[in-house]
């Protein structure tokens, strides 16, 4: 058996951005190929399909992002770690030139309504699981913040608050392209969350 001719991690970098820029169902296994440098049969022969090497490659960011957002989450008192949550999720769909949006809610807007239409169910649940995990993160940071007495709500529906929220500003990032208004809303919903900072 011939080896393979490429870095797998590689080449799942380089589809992932171009997933990312031009969606799943604008990005080409060719486009990917020519970029990465590798035949597209070879693509083909590790992955099977377009959509395969997209859930992969979506595992792979998923993993990426999680661990930077466990870190800003660790960012200090509460009101900080949510900032830096809130800093995180914006600079991400603001990211690229032109800025690329968020590519969970991208990846959502292109399931298929029926077998055989753009992505499927085992996508969704991808994409459902990174958002449950983010929502996980959020919660545990909500009720460390409580024990120290930062935070008296609670936690579970608050993390499901703020959650909500981030797939909302992705909506208006694409709207507008405002990322200003994007970081007032942040801070407000923060507000809303732990009460207006004294001073």
């Amino acid at each position: 058996m011939r080896p393979r001719e490429f870095n797998h991690d590689d080449v799942l970098r380089i589809a992932f951005d171009q997933f990312w820029r031009k969606g799943v169902r604008g990005t080409s296994l060719s486009d990917i190929a020519r970029d990465a440098g590798v035949q597209r049969g070879s693509l083909y022969n590790a992955f099977g399909s377009k959509e395969a090497l997209f859930l992969q490659a979506y595992e792979r960011y998923s993993g990426d992002y999680l661990v930077a957002l466990q870190k800003a989450l660790g960012a200090g008192s509460l009101r900080k770690s949510l900032t830096a949550f809130f800093d995180l999720t914006i600079s991400n769909f603001r990211s690229g030139s032109p800025p690329r949006g968020c590519p969970t809610t991208r990846g959502l807007m292109e399931l298929g309504a029926a077998e055989g239409e753009g992505l499927d169910e085992e996508a969704r649940q991808a994409f459902a699981s990174l958002v449950s995990r983010i929502t996980a993160l959020v919660q545990d940071t909500l009720l460390a913040g409580a024990e120290r007495g930062e935070f008296s709500g609670n936690p579970a529906t608050a993390a499901l608050h703020i959650v909500t929220m981030t797939r909302g500003l992705a909506v208006l990032e694409r709207a507008f392209g405002d990322e200003p208004q994007l970081r007032k809303i942040a801070a407000h919903t923060i507000d809303l969350v732990l009460g207006k900072k004294d001073g």
